[in-house]
């Protein structure tokens, strides 16, 4: 096997990982938002935030340098349509994602806090999940997108 086709390996199961990964962390987080159980809330948003350290940071990370040299070892040309949505899409993810882990950080301290004193939580909770679950929408259609882009490169543009 050679180089380009085992990072090619890697950058699609990478992609699984972070994807994967995110849109489970979400299901449970959402769930577990409307199980009434500030325990599991507490339990599932400190497994959320750990999956994120674990998986979906080293993916976010190792996906555009593996599909940038993919880019560059195929000889697609770096002003290709697809190539430059593909990217800001993944961009327009990013962008929601970092607040996202920020928020999670967050709820996950809180749920803990309010699990020990066997209190309920506190609305910042719930305003920050509002917010978790608003940028959380974006992200997902925007890796679809990087998804449908990749896979594809539509030459309809060019």
């Amino acid at each position: 096997m050679n180089t380009y086709l085992i990072v090619k390996w890697l950058h699609i199961l990478s992609s699984v990982l972070m994807v994967g990964t995110g849109f489970g962390s979400a299901f449970y987080m959402f769930f577990a938002n409307r199980s009434g159980s500030v325990a599991a809330q507490a339990v599932v948003s400190r497994l959320v935030v750990r999956a994120d350290w674990w998986f979906t940071t080293p993916a976010v990370i190792f996906q555009p340098l593996s599909g940038l040299w993919l880019v560059q070892q195929a000889g697609w040309s770096w002003s290709s349509p697809w190539l430059m949505l593909t990217l800001g899409l993944y961009a327009l993810a990013g962008i929601c994602w970092v607040p996202v882990v920020l928020l999670q950080v967050d709820m996950a301290k809180m749920a803990q806090a309010a699990a020990a004193q066997q209190s309920a939580l506190p609305a910042t909770y719930w305003q920050k999940a509002a917010m978790w679950e608003r940028l959380g929408y974006p992200a997902f259609l925007a890796m679809l997108g990087v998804y449908f882009l990749m896979v594809y490169k539509p030459t309809l543009w060019t």
